[in-house]
């Protein structure tokens, strides 16, 4: 396992990052213990877990597996969606955010988090007023880090624009959807993280199992029961591309989900692709991903496979090669 420096932090991660959602939800402690385990064994230095995730059972997991060698891994969670009834208990407020990073650091056992990301954007409060809550928990060694997760590029770069004028502490990783047939973060995310030498940690690299080629027949699984996932990855379209994908990687010898994550992995912008998992069988596959040989002759091919987003001015003739 390789590792990778995470934007301008120093700090340097492993090339994959494992990702908690599964830790006390379908997969209990035992099966999550085991996971850990393995993706420690292979040289995984980097978890990411969040508040919401199983109404925190991930991360007393976590917490609880983390003891003993707390300062050998880094760490992210998350807040912003509704952890309880409460009206406030959400959202980007300072209130909010103090009172879900107390709680966080409760469930972890730790005396801060590594990494946090604001897990999505609140219209309802200004982001001034976000950034300044990240900075004072910066300032109290509560959180090392700032970070975003399902923002937009104008809203990220305005983030960043005011705590540079203010002299605070700057985002230093964002974590968007990226995959094969969601590409949009090509667009517009991706290219800004590289230019502010933002970490990228993309969740969803194989599409919820789309593009392991799993749902071509009569097998359940999240895009199948879950409405969020199949709303996510219902367009005909996707399912196309899935099977044009994994009947190419079928003949290249390639394993789709290893072959997946390593697509995802090998953009110039990403820093660390999130793998999860229910049970160590289904690890194997994501964990491989790191011996995939991915030339940008092979990235490039499966590329093709699937629809090039438009760019963001929307002149899509540019995107063509004009030959003299």
């Amino acid at each position: 396992m390789k590792t990778k420096l995470l934007g301008r932090t120093g700090v340097s991660v492993s090339e994959l990052c494992f990702g908690t959602m599964s830790f006390g939800g379908d997969a209990d402690e035992t099966t999550s213990a085991a996971m850990y385990k393995a993706v420690r064994d292979a040289g995984i230095n980097f978890f990411d877990s969040a508040n919401e995730y199983n109404k925190g059972k991930s991360e007393e997991i976590l917490g609880r597996l983390a003891k003993g060698h707390r300062d050998d891994l880094v760490i992210t969670t998350k807040c912003f969606n509704p952890i309880r009834e409460d009206v406030n208990a959400r959202g980007g407020s300072r209130r909010h955010i103090v009172q879900a990073v107390e709680a966080s650091l409760k469930r972890l056992q730790t005396d801060r988090i590594d990494v946090l990301f604001m897990h999505r954007y609140d219209v309802a409060t200004p982001i001034e007023e976000t950034m300044r809550a990240l900075e004072d928990l910066v300032r109290a060694g509560k959180v090392i880090y700032p970070a975003v997760s399902n923002w937009s590029a104008w809203q990220t770069q305005r983030a960043v624009d005011i705590q540079e004028h203010n002299s605070w502490s700057r985002l230093q990783v964002i974590q968007p959807m990226y995959n094969l047939v969601k590409r949009q973060a090509e667009v517009e995310l991706l290219p800004m993280a590289a230019a502010n030498g933002i970490g990228c940690i993309p969740y969803s690299p194989a599409a919820a199992g789309l593009l392991s080629g799993k749902y071509f027949g009569q097998a359940t699984g999240r895009l199948k029961t879950n409405k969020m996932y199949e709303a996510r990855y219902g367009d005909a379209w996707m399912f196309e591309v899935a099977e044009k994908y994994t009947a190419f990687c079928k003949e290249k010898g390639l394993h789709p989900v290893s072959t997946a994550i390593a697509w995802v992995g090998t953009h110039p912008a990403v820093t660390a692709p999130i793998i999860g998992a229910r049970n160590v069988e289904q690890l194997k596959d994501s964990l491989a991903s790191v011996d995939i040989k991915m030339t940008p002759e092979l990235r490039a091919e499966i590329a093709d496979l699937s629809r090039t987003p438009p760019p963001a001015t929307d002149r899509t003739e540019e995107l063509k090669v004009v030959k003299a």
